[in-house]
C-alpha cells in the first residue's frame, strides 16, 4: 500500500502541475483593449537622460558579415524554440525599425534609446550614470551588473532581444515588429513606476518575471490590434505567446525539475498562439472587436552617421507629436 501511495502522489502532482502550465498559457498574451496610448506626464524619467535621448532615440550598427554570421548561428536554438528564423538573425530591417519608432513617438517615450544591433558599450555606461530616474544604490549594484554583462557578453554576438530598465535602452537583434514592440512595452511599464530600480530587482525573484512580460506582452498586443497590419498581428500571437511559455516554462522547471515543463508549456503557447491567429484571421478573435481608432501623428525622421572607434554608427532622428 505504502508503494502505491508513493507512486501515485507524484502522478497527482505532476497533473496539478500541468494544469497549471496550460493554464498560464492560456492566460498569457490577452491584448489590452481598448489600447491606452502612454502620455510624457504620466511618466517618471531622467531629464538629463531625456535631453541626450530625443534627438536620436534610435541607432543602428554597421553590418559585420562575420560577427552576424555568428550570431545568426548562435541563435540557432532561439529560432527552433520559437519557430521563427528572423530571431536572433542581426539583420534588422526597416519594417520593424519603423515599428519600434512609431511606437516610441506615439506612446511620448521620449527618453530610450533603441540600438538595432548595435554594440556601444561606452554610451551604455554613460546612460547608467546619467539615468537618476532609477536610485543610485539600485544603479550601481544591478545596474553595473547588467551593464558589464552587455559589455562582457555583447549581444551583437549572442542576441537576446531586451530591454535594460537602468539604462533604459532596448536592445533588438530579431527582425520581427512585435518582438521589437514588446521589448518597448517593457520601456512603458518601467516609465511608469515610481520605484524601478526594486521592480527591477523583483524581476530575478522566481515567477515575478510572469508578471513584468505579462504587463509587456499584453501592451505590444493591444498597439498592434490598434496600429498595425494583420500579418504583424498575427505574428505577434504565434511568437509571443510561444515566448511568454518559456518564462512560464522557466518558472515551474524551477520548481518540478527537468525539460517537460518547459517543453509543454512553449508547445503550449504555441497552440494558443496559432489559434488566435487562426480567430484573427476568420473574424472570430473578440479582443480584436473591442479595438478603437488610434492616435494619429505625422512622424518625422531624420538620419546621420557618424564614426566612433572605426564604427559607422547611424543615428535615427525621430520628432515626438
Amino acid at each position: 500500500m505504502r508503494q502505491s501511495a508513493d507512486l501515485e502522489r507524484p502522478s497527482c502532482r505532476w497533473q496539478a502541475k500541468l494544469l497549471i502550465v496550460i493554464s498560464l498559457c492560456g492566460l498569457s498574451g490577452c491584448a489590452t483593449t481598448p489600447y491606452r496610448f502612454g502620455a510624457a506626464q504620466w511618466y517618471r524619467t531622467s531629464p538629463e537622460l531625456e535631453a541626450t535621448t530625443a534627438s536620436q532615440p534610435i541607432e543602428r550598427g554597421r553590418p559585420n558579415k562575420v560577427l552576424d554570421t555568428f550570431g545568426w548561428v548562435w541563435g540557432i536554438p532561439n529560432k527552433i524554440i520559437l519557430w521563427d528564423r528572423r530571431i536572433d538573425n542581426h539583420r534588422i530591417g526597416p519594417q520593424t525599425e519603423a515599428a519600434v519608432a512609431d511606437y516610441l513617438a506615439k506612446n511620448e517615450l521620449s527618453s530610450v534609446k533603441v540600438r538595432l544591433n548595435q554594440y556601444h558599450p561606452g554610451d551604455d555606461w554613460r546612460r547608467l550614470a546619467a539615468n537618476d530616474s532609477v536610485g543610485a544604490g539600485w544603479r550601481y549594484t544591478l545596474g553595473t551588473l547588467s551593464v558589464l554583462g552587455e559589455t562582457i557578453l555583447p549581444g551583437r554576438l549572442f542576441g537576446g532581444d531586451h530591454f535594460n530598465p537602468y539604462t533604459n535602452t532596448i536592445h533588438i537583434y530579431s527582425d520581427v515588429p512585435a518582438v521589437a514592440v514588446h521589448e518597448a512595452g517593457h520601456s512603458k511599464d518601467f516609465a511608469q513606476r515610481e520605484w524601478k530600480g526594486t521592480y527591477a530587482a523583483v524581476y530575478l525573484l522566481p515567477g515575478a518575471p510572469l508578471y513584468h512580460e505579462a504587463q509587456a506582452t499584453n501592451d505590444a498586443l493591444g498597439y498592434l490590434l490598434t496600429e498595425s497590419d494583420e500579418q504583424t498581428q498575427k505574428d505577434a500571437y504565434e511568437i509571443l505567446y510561444p515566448a511568454y511559455g518559456t518564462y512560464v516554462g522557466g518558472a515551474l522547471g524551477g520548481f518540478v525539475g527537468g525539460n517537460v515543463p518547459y517543453a509543454v508549456a512553449v508547445l503550449g503557447g504555441h497552440a494558443f498562439g496559432r489559434m488566435k491567429s487562426s480567430q484573427l484571421a476568420n473574424g472570430t478573435l473578440s479582443e480584436a472587436q473591442q479595438v478603437q481608432s488610434g492616435r494619429g501623428s505625422d512622424i518625422k525622421t531624420t538620419v546621420s552617421t557618424e564614426g566612433v572607434g572605426g564604427q559607422t554608427i547611424e543615428h535615427v532622428g525621430v520628432e515626438f507629436p
